[in-house]
């Protein structure tokens, strides 16, 4: 690990354990090194610091929009843990490309399936193409939700210490369709099933889209029977 960002991870570290009450359950049981894939909910942009400086010391890359690059503060951030910049509403080879080879080198990707923030911290409903890295590798799929970021600022202003909380769920990978045939619908079908389990974590007022849990389905879903409920 650079200096830079041994640096960097024990500011951010203790700048949360000073400001904030952490509730973290469930980081135990993921492995050391992956490759997998991490899916998570997307609230803020304190988020993304928490949980990469949580998950140390596994080998873990996120794809980030691009924008953050932008800015200096930001962009030395995202230099320094290696984050894959994605552009937007296109398709980016290059991001996918840098996101295969995370994997193949035996690394976590975490996305956010939403592809955006929700701005009032609910789940939005998942974009279909959230599940391409998902299905194609057979790479075991990681559910990990946090709230409590989105609210920070306005508890500190008010000179609390605000609760943020992080589980993780039950691993899966993600099947492919009995008969072979990927379309608009089986994905998005595969990323509302994702999405539940993200939901499962969640307190029942941030569930958003995914609220109603008798929903639940897992069609294209095998879980991990090693790994807890």
């Amino acid at each position: 690990m650079e200096i830079r960002e041994r640096f960097a991870n024990s500011v951010i570290y203790w700048l949360f354990r000073l400001l904030c009450r952490l509730d973290v359950k469930g980081l135990e049981s993921l492995p050391q090194s992956g490759p997998g894939v991490i899916i998570t909910n997307h609230t803020s942009n304190l988020e993304g610091p928490l949980l990469y400086v949580l998950m140390r010391p596994r080998p873990t890359i996120a794809m980030a929009k691009v924008e953050l690059w932008d800015f200096f503060a930001t962009r030395m951030l995202m230099e320094a843990w290696k984050a894959i910049p994605l552009h937007r509403g296109r398709l980016d080879r290059k991001a996918m490309e840098r996101s295969w080879k995370t994997l193949d080198e035996g690394k976590f990707l975490c996305i956010a399936p939403e592809g955006k923030r929700s701005k009032n911290g609910t789940l939005l409903r998942a974009l279909p193409g959230a599940t391409y890295f998902a299905s194609e590798r057979n790479v075991p799929i990681y559910p990990l939700v946090n709230w409590g970021c989105l609210g920070i600022g306005k508890s500190l202003a008010h000179l609390r210490r605000p609760v943020v909380g992080l589980r993780v769920g039950r691993s899966f990978i993600v099947k492919k369709p009995e008969d072979g045939k990927w379309t608009g619908e089986t994905r998005q079908a595969m990323a509302d099933e994702m999405m539940y389990q993200l939901a499962a974590l969640l307190p029942e007022s941030l569930r958003g889209y995914y609220w109603d849990l008798s929903k639940t389905t897992t069609h294209y879903l095998e879980f991990d029977q090693q790994s807890r409920p």
